[in-house]
């Protein structure tokens, strides 16, 4: 029986071997090293269940091509393989980023704070920078919550309002 084996898988490489190839290395999109072992195990599963192997069952290289298809399909499914990024190169070192228009423009907008009422600075600096919920504001500020979002309204407005006057817009 091995001897039989043997032969249909000398048989199965020397009909099927190069058509399979370049199949898988379709699917892999012409990764040399996926192509490879899709085609490995494509054979070695083809060893295991020689038994279909038999072309009166049906056409074998198109069982060949389907167990490729499969074998691909079932790594794109893993997690392990969609985390994992091949490259050729060693990503180059990012540029760090110019921060300049950031940075002047949190330079406007604290000026342009200094020129609001106490009361709508103080409601925007709970709510906006500190990120407190209007309960958490108007508990702070020891005011009602609905003071606090007619406050934050209106210090909105204002604070846009300050920002034009200083040339920044829109």
């Amino acid at each position: 029986m091995a001897r039989t084996q043997t032969t249909v898988m000398l048989q199965l490489h020397e009909e099927h071997a190069a058509a399979l190839w370049r199949h898988c290395l379709r699917l892999t999109g012409n990764d040399l090293t996926r192509a490879e072992d899709v085609a490995q195990e494509t054979l070695l599963r083809a060893w295991r269940h020689s038994d279909v192997l038999d072309e009166e069952r049906g056409s074998v290289r198109s069982w060949l091509f389907t167990v490729a298809r499969n074998i691909v399909i079932d790594e794109w499914r893993t997690p392990r393989a969609r985390s994992e990024t091949v490259m050729a190169e060693v990503p180059e070192r990012a540029e760090p980023e110019d921060r300049s228009d950031q940075l002047l423009l949190s330079w406007m907008v604290a000026e342009a704070m200094t020129r609001l009422s106490s009361d709508h600075r103080a409601v925007l600096i709970e709510c906006y920078y500190r990120g407190d919920p209007v309960s958490e504001a108007a508990r702070r500020l020891n005011i009602p919550e609905g003071t606090v979002k007619s406050r934050t309204h209106y210090a909105l407005r204002a604070l846009r309002l300050a920002l034009e006057e200083m040339g920044v817009g829109a």
